[in-house]
């Protein structure tokens, strides 16, 4: 397993992170969880991510005990702040000085942790001045509850703002967590040039297309039994973009460049992202311990130029590029 560092700091990470969005407390058992976490350890990932909202805290409750026992010093835990969580009452949302306090205490208790190694925005607040915001991280940090302060699908301007108002209150945004994967490019054009210019990195959820790019998905057939695709607790939504034909069958076309590199085209795609040099880490989730396995094995694999454009022609206009796509909500969704 390689290591990066997370934007201008010292932190170093593993470029494959475990997260359990979707699945912890959610679309597979307590045990099974646990034994993933404990897979993506033995496979010598150190890095893990997760957030409030998954499955209102009980995500975050799975990881923290699935992680008792190790040494915390040799672990960086990412958790995240925006969505609703608790009863969803009208300060349960948001980045309100409220909720950021709020959010940071019982995301500590449900991880049975003192600090979180990076703290998140997970989505930009248009709701609450960008000061509010950025004062509450920094009296977060200063707590010591949390050591670095990160974002999540903050746009261009959003990340230039925020970094200066940071800079400002005497820390930096050291990351921002977007969807970024081979069809899904629309932080190519505006997000990352800032990144580079403000010293943030990308940490990236979806590399594999919520699945697609695993190639387990067949033009013309019913997905498979026990997929993403047929998770009616949430998957089935969150890949419904990537499931046209026209996609599926353009995916497949990346199978015999696979095979030539020797690997699977799940380890295919998170290596792609991986070759953006702005990316310091791919976020991978499982629902079995040999997934875990499998993924890591995408660690230092370098595609040549050769295949990186041989990708770019077999995924043709299935790929997503506009930046504008790269946005949060306009109003807080209670």
């Amino acid at each position: 397993m390689e290591y990066r560092y997370l934007g201008r700091s010292g932190l170093k990470i593993t470029e494959i992170t475990y997260g359990n969005w979707l699945t912890h407390g959610s679309q597979i058992e307590n045990d099974v969880a646990a034994s993933c976490v404990h897979a993506a350890l033995d496979a010598g990932i150190s890095t893990f991510d997760t957030a409030d909202a998954y499955a209102n805290g009980a995500a975050e409750e799975v990881l923290g005990t699935a992680l008792k026992g190790q040494r915390r010093e040799s672990l960086e835990v990412f958790t995240k702040v925006y969505w609703p969580v608790g009863p969803k009452g009208p300060n349960d949302t948001g980045l309100s000085r409220k909720h950021i306090m709020e959010g940071i205490n019982g995301s500590l208790r449900r991880l049975q942790m003192d600090y979180v190694d990076l703290y998140q925005a997970h989505r930009y607040d248009h709701e609450t001045p960008l000061e509010e915001t950025i004062q509450a991280f920094a009296d977060v940090v200063r707590a010591g509850k949390a050591l670095y302060i990160g974002v999540s699908e903050w746009s261009a301007q959003q990340l230039r703002d925020g970094q200066a108002l940071a800079k400002e209150a005497g820390f930096a945004i050291v990351s921002n967590q977007p969807q970024y994967s081979a069809l899904w490019r629309v932080i190519e054009a505006e997000v990352v040039p800032a990144s580079k210019e403000l010293g943030i990195s990308q940490v990236v959820w979806s590399p594999m297309a919520q699945g697609v790019l695993s190639g387990k998905y067949l033009p013309g057939q019913p997905a498979p039994e026990g997929s993403r695709a047929t998770d009616e607790k949430g998957g089935q939504n969150t890949i419904s973009g990537f499931m046209a034909d026209d996609v599926l069958t353009r995916v497949q076309k990346l199978r015999p460049i696979a095979d030539e590199l020797g690997l699977k085209m799940s380890q295919l795609a998170i290596a792609w992202v991986l070759a953006n040099p702005n990316v310091a880490t791919a976020l991978v989730g499982a629902s079995r311990p040999e997934q875990v396995a499998e993924n890591v094995r995408a660690s230092g694999v370098k595609i040549p130029a050769e295949q990186m454009s041989r990708i770019d022609d077999a995924l043709g206009t299935s790929v997503e590029r506009d930046p504008a796509k790269t946005q949060s909500p306009g109003t807080r969704v209670a």
